[in-house]
This record gives C-alpha cells, sequence and structure tokens, in this order.
C-alpha cells in the first residue's frame, strides 16, 4: 500500500492527532501533579530575572558575579524582612480590632436591609390597596405570636440537659471552639508545610541562578549544534527579554501603584495604610479581576471610620484611577510592547493556567504564555503558532 493512499494518509493523520492530545494529557498532568515544584522553580526565576539588573550594576563596580549575587540576595532578604516586620505589626493591630471590624459590618448590614425593607414597603404601599395592606400586617403579626407562643411552652416543658450529659460530654460542650482560621491551618497542616518547605528553596535558587547564570546559559547551547544551537540561543534570548521585560516591568508598575495608593489612603486617613496600600498597589495588576481586588483591603479598612457611602464612592473611584491610569499609560510602555499576545489567547491562559495552579496561576499566565509564543518564534516548525497567538 502506498504512503500516498487517502485511507494510509488519514490513518496517520488520525494517529499523529492521537499522540499530540496524549502529549498533551501527559503534559497537563505532570504540571498539575508536580505543580508545588514547577511553580516554586518558577517564582525563584522570575525573581532572578527582577535581580539580574541589580547584579549586573554591581558587577560594573568591578564586582564579581558569585559576590555580587550574594550581595544583591542578601540585600533582598532585609528588604523582605523589614517589609514582614512592617507588615506583620499592622496586621497585628488590624488583627485585635478584628471584633469591631466584624460588628461594624454587621451594622452596615443591618442598616442595608432596613432600608430594603424600607423600600419594598413603600413599594407595597403604592401598589397594593389598604385593606390587602391591613391584611398582610395582621397576618404576620399573628404568625409572629404563635412563634413566641411556641418558644415559651418549648422552654417550660424542656428540661434543661446539661446536669444528666456524662461529665466527658459537658467538658465538650464547654470547652471553647477554634477559630476558623486556626480550625483551617490545624485541618492543612500538610499543606502548609509543604509550601514552607518549597519557599525555603527559594532564596538558594535565585543566589545560584544569578551567580551561575553564564555557566548555565554556555553548557546549555552547547547541548545543541550546528543551525538548532542558533535556534536555541534565539529562543532563550527571546525567553529572558521578554519574561525580564514582563517581571520587571510589572514589579515596577506595582511599586507606582503601591506608592500612589498609599499616599491617597494616608491622606484621606484610610487605618491600616502602610499594610493596605501596598497590598491594593500589587492586587491592581493580576489581569482581570484586578480592579475589584485592589478595592476591597481598602473598603474593608475604612470600615472603622467610615459609616457614609460618599467615602466609599471616592476611595473606590480613586483606586479604579489608579488602575486604569497605570493600564492604559505605563503598562504599554513598560511591558506591552515585549508581551505581543491577542485578548484571546490571554483570556485562555489566565482560564487554563487558573484552572491548573489556582491562584498562582492567574499571576504566572501570561508570561508563561509569552514564554510558548517566545519558543514558537524561533523554531520554525512552529512559527505559524506564534503568529496565532501573536497581536
Amino acid at each position: 500500500m502506498s504512503i500516498q493512499d487517502p485511507a494510509t494518509l488519514t490513518t496517520l493523520r488520525v494517529r499523529q492527532t492521537g499522540n499530540a492530545l496524549f502529549t498533551l494529557g501527559v503534559v497537563c498532568a505532570l504540571l498539575y501533579l508536580g505543580r508545588l515544584f514547577i511553580v516554586t522553580l518558577l517564582v525563584g526565576i522570575f525573581i532572578a530575572f527582577i535581580l539580574d539588573p541589580v547584579v549586573e550594576f554591581f558587577m560594573r563596580l568591578k564586582l564579581p558575579r558569585g559576590f555580587a549575587s550574594f550581595l544583591v540576595c542578601s540585600l533582598a532578604l532585609l528588604i523582605l524582612y523589614l517589609g514582614a516586620l512592617l507588615t506583620y505589626s499592622q496586621a497585628q493591630g488590624l488583627w485585635e480590632e478584628l471584633p469591631s471590624y466584624t460588628k461594624r459590618m454587621n451594622d452596615l448590614s443591618d442598616k442595608v436591609l432596613i432600608e430594603v425593607e424600607s423600600a419594598e414597603k413603600t413599594v407595597n404601599d403604592m401598589m397594593a390597596p389598604k385593606r390587602v395592606r391591613e391584611m398582610e400586617a395582621q397576618r404576620r403579626e399573628q404568625e409572629r405570636q404563635m412563634a413566641a407562643q411556641k418558644l415559651r411552652r418549648r422552654r417550660a416543658t424542656d428540661p434543661p440537659m446539661a446536669p444528666f450529659l456524662p461529665p466527658a460530654v459537658q467538658e465538650v460542650r464547654i470547652r471553647p471552639e477554634r477559630s476558623p482560621i486556626v480550625e483551617y491551618l490545624y485541618s492543612n497542616w500538610r499543606q502548609f508545610y509543604d509550601i514552607a518547605l518549597m519557599v525555603s528553596f527559594v532564596p538558594f535558587l535565585v543566589y545560584f541562578m544569578l551567580a551561575w547564570r553564564d555557566h548555565f546559559i554556555y553548557n546549555f547551547l552547547r547541548v545543541f549544534s550546528g543551525e538548532s544551537r542558533g535556534i536555541a540561543a534565539g529562543t532563550l534570548d527571546g525567553i529572558a527579554q521578554m519574561t525580564r521585560a514582563y517581571v520587571v516591568g510589572n514589579f515596577l508598575l506595582g511599586m507606582v501603584l503601591a506608592v500612589l495608593s498609599t499616599g491617597f489612603f494616608w491622606v484621606v486617613k484610610v487605618p491600616y495604610w502602610l499594610l493596605v496600600g501596598p497590598l491594593s498597589g500589587f492586587l491592581s495588576l493580576i489581569p482581570y479581576i484586578g480592579l475589584p481586588l485592589a478595592i476591597l483591603p481598602p473598603f474593608f479598612s475604612a470600615l472603622a471610620i467610615y459609616d457614609n457611602l460618599t467615602a466609599y464612592i471616592v476611595i473606590g473611584t480613586t483606586v479604579a484611577f489608579f488602575h486604569l491610569m497605570a493600564l492604559n499609560l505605563l503598562y504599554p510602555k513598560l511591558v506591552g510592547s515585549r508581551v505581543h499576545l491577542n485578548p484571546l489567547v490571554v483570556t485562555v491562559a489566565l482560564m487554563f493556567w487558573g484552572f491548573l495552579w489556582g491562584g498562582i496561576g492567574l499571576v504566572l499566565a501570561i508570561p508563561l504564555t509569552a514564554a510558548v509564543k517566545a519558543i514558537c518564534d524561533n523554531y520554525p516548525g512552529l512559527s505559524a503558532y506564534g503568529k496565532l497567538m501573536g497581536d
């Protein structure tokens, strides 16, 4: 049978498609099962891209790469420690005042319910006849009285159960329950232990990636030969430039938003502005859902002092202004010129990586997809897919 036979060609195409789908399924399964290891490695790579320009700066001062990498990592850890210390002090105060915030939220929700019920009563008064309103009010009063009578009879007839219970059961009944947060941490301690273990490797990964960068690149390219080495070098350079532009650009953009938000929250006297400002600024960078996430922290913090709707409108409008200004003015200059992905691909990428890795997948979706596009652009057999993903 000739290979040009239509039936044979169809069989080969079906087989190739089946192999491709099987390979894709295996890759997705590996990405999902090894998500903790892969995410840790990617986070280390992205942090190394952020710190690499600082290492290059110290190298221009005649410092060896190893020492410059150690110095930069030490400074980064010191800044991270000071930031964590400041965040902890702010979060501790917020935790102590959490009951008052809970009461405040309950009061506001009760006020909203009262307003809704008042509006409903007004509409009913306008729409329903007087006799119907009187009958409805009489029926509600009868139901309320019947419920009160049932409750009084139950309390009068039901004896207290605590004295008849065994001591062990009484002890369980009076033992204070754990808070929801403590209960969640206690029931998921293994997961948090694994995350903490992986996070502990990040500083070492970043240091070795910075200190041994030239060694890794040189020996990686030696794996290829001839024309493939040039393609691999171009692909690696494209991924490095794109990733560095995206990561560093977003980091600078987040810093600008954090400074603007912190300054605004300080002016309007939002409590815990040193914690809420940076949190709102960097949450604003999350694609599609960044704006509502950026508005939530200042809204929650403002519950302690503001009870009028105008204040929340001003806060929400200002945060939205910062978000739109960064997205339309700063993002194209800092990030968009290097990441050429069309909106459809970005949306599908967010869905795919978010499904695999959850919240961290939303953060890493765009740089990972842009890296895949860079590979397709530099590999001749996949250039069509790169154009399909591009803008």
